[in-house]
């Protein structure tokens, strides 16, 4: 899981700092994918941890910019 999250975070990190470095904002759809992936695998850490109220919270912010990414690709 461990894994997951950093890796996950990098390649968001990548292409937000891409995004505002050459104001291309064209990967934002994937970048908003894997901050979501990011935040579900904290999600599912903080229920590991017995915090559920963080996990829910994680989860359900997971759900949201999965949502809004399905969206993204479906508008372009």
């Amino acid at each position: 899981m461990r894994i997951l999250r950093y890796v996950f975070s990098v390649i968001w990190l990548v292409m937000a700092s891409y995004g505002v470095m050459t104001k291309d904002f064209r990967f934002s759809d994937i970048m908003i994918l894997f901050l979501g992936l990011t935040m579900l695998v904290l999600g599912l850490e903080a229920f590991k941890k017995e915090q559920r109220g963080i996990g829910v919270f994680l989860i359900v912010v997971f759900l949201f910019s999965f949502y809004v990414s399905i969206e993204w690709f479906l508008i372009n």
